[in-house]
């Protein structure tokens, strides 16, 4: 039977992103050194990348429809780009051969086309996965082993920007739009959605609207839910659309249910977004403090200061040092103003007068981007501290894929929680964390050659931040896997335990789920499976995540 042509990806199945951007050979050697230093004794051997092309798949299970042949791929790329996220423990899988694909990919270019793909899965009895970017880290595309079939439904062919209303700043955009198509489309008419999560290369709006993503902006408009106008999502029982206003108090929100619903409730297919000009005016400095303690207090101060800074990220000292932001060991605060309408210079002298209240020595203020020049500049030989940091979290992707291949153990959990809990609870959660990868590594937990534990704070809100902690460790080869589950089970109960939440901005997926099912509320939960039997009664849709079928 002829299938669909093969999904094309500048994607390799067993890395991030584009192998093109991967370090280079000598980066490479300069990071395993710095690593061996770190880590005395530790396995730094390269493991050799796996040919994909040797990967032995099951034979699809179940027919396809003469009508929907050309949109359903069943060739060992495609399918392998399909069996996985992103996260370390996937990266892993993969390279072990411990793989689970879908047994079909469809990949749909209409609203219709998506409602046959769900049609055939409910007359045959297949699970269908929503997939857009595929950058999920909590297992939230992931194909379940089992004996029912799965057909993974690609939304990139919904990729367009279908309309721009210029006068209410909004723009009607297909849900399988990746940051950068999307914001090449809106480009001409002078907007920008302005949202760049970490994985904006790849991932898509849908993913961003599913999952509840977190963007760039460290204050007010957070999360993908501030700037979502209205969604349509068609589900096995009928297309779902919210209606396009700007506010509504007619009773729970629509599309407010689709936020964060992560393909169990429909695929989302387009949605209308608020966009805004581009911004004219940036300016970013780069604060030193003795201690992450009084970091956090002034990032309290501005939080709950009314300026909204752009961006508010505070390293705690590893974290500063594993992004070359300071040598000095101490913390940093990466602030920054930006805005499409007029000079942002007299927030960010009342951000930086707040910050020196609490102890913070500002560098040098410096304009970023497209910034006119604001005469404060002062440029050195080397990269500044903003500088550093940008390219750090840019760049981190990336070196996961290294680490993961010299037998670096390399993971991250995230959360928030309330200012007033904070102290106890970053105390807990760093004890918690430090003697479980102590424990499943096999290293001290304090010292010279033990493994590294950083927190940065991503987001930051009046009543509390968003902590982001960073793991490094020596691997032990083979039982990689098993090593990261100890130390997520840890430091998952504590987090739990302590009052945050099990996740801030990466979703629930498959390996949130028995922290997720403790904290929402019984009644909450029932609501929700009462939800998804009306909108999915055959529990087609991405099974295992959020809701059991």
């Amino acid at each position: 039977m002829t299938r669909g042509a093969p999904v094309t990806e500048k994607r390799h199945p067993y890395l991030w992103g584009d192998p093109g951007q991967a370090l280079d050979d000598e980066a490479v050697a300069g990071l395993r050194a710095l690593l061996a230093e770190q880590f005395p004794g530790a396995d730094l051997r390269d493991n050799p990348l796996p040919d994909w092309r040797q990967a032995a798949l099951p034979a699809p299970r179940l027919p396809v429809p003469t009508a929907l042949q050309p949109l359903v791929h069943d060739d060992a790329a495609t399918r392998l780009l399909h069996a996985a996220g992103r996260s370390t423990t996937d990266l892993l899988a993969l390279r072990a051969g411990r793989i689970v694909a879908p047994d079909l990919v469809a990949t749909p270019g209409t609203d219709a086309e998506v409602a046959a793909v769900l049609d055939w899965c409910a007359d045959s009895g297949a699970a269908c996965i929503p997939f857009g970017g595929g950058t999920s880290v909590v297992g939230g595309v992931n194909p379940s082993a089992g004996e029912r079939p799965v057909v993974t439904l690609q939304l990139r062919r919904l990729g367009r920007v279908l309309e721009v209303d210029t006068v209410s700043r909004a723009a009607h955009v297909q849900a399988g739009a990746t940051g950068p198509w999307l914001e090449d489309q809106l480009r001409d008419t002078g907007l920008t959605l302005r949202f760049y999560p970490q994985s904006f290369e790849f991932s898509t709006l849908g993913g961003w609207i599913a999952t509840r993503a977190g963007g760039h902006y460290a204050t007010r408009l957070t999360h993908i839910d501030d700037i979502v106008e209205c969604v349509t999502a068609i589900t096995p029982t009928g297309t779902w659309t919210s209606a396009r206003v700007p506010a509504s108090g007619a009773g729970p929100s629509p599309d407010r249910l689709l936020l964060g619903s992560e393909g169990t409730l429909g695929v989302i297919t387009e949605a209308w977004m608020r966009v805004r000009p581009r911004p004219r005016w940036k300016l970013s400095c780069a604060v030193s403090f003795g201690s992450f303690a009084d970091g956090a207090e002034a990032v309290r101060a501005l939080g709950q200061s009314g300026l909204e800074p752009s961006n508010c990220r505070l390293l705690d000292p590893a974290e500063a040092a594993l992004t070359h932001t300071s040598s000095d060991g101490g913390a940093v605060l990466i602030v920054g103003f930006e805005s499409a309408h007029h000079p942002v210079d007299a927030p960010m002298d009342l951000a930086l007068e707040a910050v020196r209240d609490h102890g913070g020595e500002p560098g040098a203020v410096s304009g970023r981007g497209d910034a006119p020049d604001r005469g404060r500049d002062v440029e050195g030989a080397q990269p500044s501290p903003v500088d550093s940091w940008r390219s750090a979290f840019l760049q981190a992707p990336y070196l996961r894929d290294v680490f993961v291949a010299i037998g670096v153990l390399s993971e991250t959990f995230e959360t928030a929680v309330t200012w007033d809990r904070f102290p106890e609870f970053h105390a807990a959660v760093s004890e918690s964390a430090r003697h479980a990868i102590a424990e499943a590594c096999g290293a001290p937990p304090n010292g010279h050659g033990s493994p590294v534990l950083g927190c940065r704070f991503t987001h930051v809100y009046p009543d509390g931040p968003a902590p982001y902690y960073t793991v490094l460790a020596p691997a032990r080869r083979g039982g990689e896997v098993e090593q990261w589950d100890e130390i997520k089970e840890a430091v998952s109960e504590t987090v739990h335990a302590a009052g945050g939440t099990i996740t801030h901005h990466h979703a629930v997926g498959r390996d949130h789920r028995p922290w997720y099912d403790r904290q929402r509320p019984d009644p909450f939960a029932d609501a929700l499976r009462a939800a998804k039997r009306a909108v999915d009664p055959q529990g087609l849709l991405n099974p295992g995540v959020l809701i059991d079928p």
